[in-house]
């Protein structure tokens, strides 16, 4: 567990396209590009072993400068709590989700990899129990989650999923269903659980209405 008096003022940045954390989630990352390698490695040295992942957002031709890609206004860090080294030097590792965070400006300095000064008090709800959702419907949920695998062609461990408690279940299904960035940086940004399963909802109903699905879950 990390209380709010040791998330730091400052992290180290990962922005990656399409890869979403969340509080009390794991996502697994293979580390392979030098600097990431070198944030790896820092990042172990400190106490709270924090990584803040980030999507990168869409920039003007006009306003991009020195090939680094703007960013998101929010993102979510996750506490290395995994790691292993493969024989040529690649890095296998996991992150815990932790806090998601607003940042505040990018810090400038000497290491290969991106920082921010990034705020938490917008996001202290993350830090506390695990969420609920009263009005899921699991059985109805499960249904409409079956045929959008069927029609992206996806598989998954059905028993695992239905006997997930609700917050993991919404949070792992947000991190790894095919949705666009823009559609996971609208997930992230949920202020709840509710907000957050509402909206998964909505994104299926409507890849499911362009392959002529009709029925929709309230």
């Amino acid at each position: 567990m990390i209380s709010a008096a040791d998330l730091p003022d400052t992290i180290p940045i990962f922005p990656l396209p399409g890869a979403l954390m969340l509080p009390r989630a794991r996502l697994p990352l293979h580390i392979f590009e030098p600097r990431y390698l070198a944030m790896i490695e820092d990042c172990m040295k400190t106490k709270h072993r924090l990584i803040g992942m980030i999507q990168p957002r869409e920039t003007p031709p006009s306003e991009k400068r020195s090939g680094e890609k703007r960013l998101q206004a929010i993102g979510c860090a996750g506490r290395l709590t995994g790691f292993s080294e493969t024989e040529d030097g690649r890095y296998m590792v996991t992150l815990s989700g932790a806090s998601r965070y607003r940042v505040k400006e990018e810090v400038q300095g000497f290491t290969p990899y991106r920082r921010c000064l990034v705020d938490w008090t917008p996001f202290a709800r993350d830090l506390g129990p695990t969420e609920d959702d009263p009005g899921f419907r699991r059985e109805e949920f499960m249904a409409l989650l079956g045929r959008y695998f069927t029609k992206l062609d996806l598989s998954t461990d059905w028993n695992s999923l239905r006997e997930a408690e609700v917050e993991l279940l919404i949070n792992s299904l947000s991190m790894l269903c095919p949705f666009t960035p823009e559609d996971k940086q609208a997930l992230l940004e949920a202020p709840t659980l509710v907000t957050r399963r509402e909206t998964m909802v909505t994104l299926i109903e409507f890849a499911l209405r362009g392959s002529g699905e009709e029925e929709i879950l309230q």
